[in-house]
């Protein structure tokens, strides 16, 4: 049976020339990063290599790279450590401390951001339209002198839509607020100049870029101070401690440097397998595209069918070889609607019937023609068994 892997963005392979440059550090090149003998700086040095790789990926400096367990510890960290920060600090006829985000965030973004509302904060979710894109003249009116962060994720993990990032910097910097963004998703996707773009932190993750699970980073722009969430060492410049994960660092920096090496080319065949791919679908009866039709990542399609569950078509899809997911794969488990379908507009049948599917560098044509000759006849066959077809 033909084996299709299309669920990128939920994990990618770990690249041949990563795993090659990984491979010395779990058993030749041991020693603690954080040790002053030679075994720790043969280890500390291959960090800071990996870190320089990282800066270069996003026009940044090398002091301005942490590296952390992973995407969802980087969003944590800069929404927790800057909120920290300005938990005292007292206004006249203040409101309290005020963060702005979207209703479309991943969870990383909004369970955290319910955990600090907790605490005091206050937090403005800003609705999206039926494509996912934030208003940005409401995002304006939502600035009050209390705003201290603006979180909103460079592309969404689900539907695919890209944010305007640029403006969204602009207007933080006017307004002398900080802005993150959660950019897991739009690494090696679309080109990041985090100084061009204005933003002051940014998150990353190595396991949806070919590097090793278990290790992210996370860039803070020069003079802008977090405070820690994880006490103990002292490593990271106090901001997260924790013994260096060196291989896993390796292999993220390797990851860095390719994507900044391969990103036009990647770009370039991951649109035409995803046009080709979008095209050939929504040729099927009542098949409709969620997300921005333009403003899109280059490797997603996101699809919903008329009276079909997507949880059986995800089955039915991996029966024959294909692996796809029905939204976010954090969650994808819980029988529950997307909350990013339902903010789009979407009812809860809708969002149920949804599909995604996202490329990577490895997919071909003929896996795509592959994809598109067996989703139709699945659908078919759902929509037989279903009691809302009436065709």
């Amino acid at each position: 049976m033909k084996k299709v892997y299309l669920d990128y963005s939920s994990s990618t392979p770990v690249d041949k020339d990563v795993l090659k440059e990984m491979i010395p550090y779990f058993s030749e090149i041991y020693g603690n990063a954080s040790s002053i003998h030679s075994f720790g700086t043969e280890a500390f040095d291959a960090c800071e290599k990996a870190r320089k790789k990282v800066a270069n990926m996003l026009n940044a400096n090398e002091n301005e790279i942490i590296f952390t367990g992973g995407g969802t510890e980087s969003d944590n960290m800069s929404i927790k450590g800057i909120a920290y920060l300005n938990q005292n600090k007292k206004k006249i006829n203040s409101k309290g401390p005020h963060i702005i985000t979207s209703s479309i965030e991943h969870p990383a973004i909004l369970e955290t951001c319910k955990y600090i509302e907790k605490q005091g904060f206050k937090v403005k979710y800003l609705p999206v339209d039926k494509y996912g894109l934030i208003n940005l003249n409401e995002l304006k009116e939502s600035i009050i002198k209390d705003t201290f962060l603006i979180t909103i994720m460079f592309a969404n993990n689900e539907i695919g839509t890209i944010e305007p990032i640029k403006e969204i910097g602009k207007i933080a910097k006017e307004n002398n607020v900080l802005f993150h963004t959660d950019a897991i998703q739009a690494i090696g996707k679309i080109p990041i100049d985090v100084k061009k773009l204005n933003i002051d932190l940014l998150s990353i993750s190595s396991h949806k870029i070919y590097g090793p699970k278990g290790v992210g980073a996370l860039y803070i722009k020069k003079g802008v101070k977090i405070q820690p969430t994880t006490h103990g060492g002292g490593h990271e410049k106090g901001l997260r401690s924790s013994t260096y994960n060196t291989p896993g660092i390796v292999g993220l920096g390797k990851a860095c440097e390719l994507i900044k090496q391969r990103m036009d080319k990647d770009i370039k065949h991951l649109t035409t397998l995803r046009d080709l791919m979008i095209s050939n679908v929504l040729e099927i009866e009542e098949s409709y595209l969620n997300g921005h039709p333009e403003k899109r990542l280059v490797n997603n399609g996101h699809f919903r069918f008329t009276a079909v569950e997507g949880e059986s078509l995800n089955l039915m899809l991996d029966d024959k070889g294909i692996a796809a997911s029905t939204g976010s794969a954090c969650s994808s488990k819980k029988l529950q609607v997307s909350h990013v379908l339902t903010a789009i507009g979407l009812k809860p049948e809708e969002a149920h019937g949804s599909l995604r599917l996202s490329l990577g560098r490895e997919n071909n044509k003929d896996e795509i023609n592959y994809v598109c000759e067996v989703l139709p006849k699945i659908v078919k066959k759902l929509r037989k068994m279903s009691p809302l077809w009436s065709r």
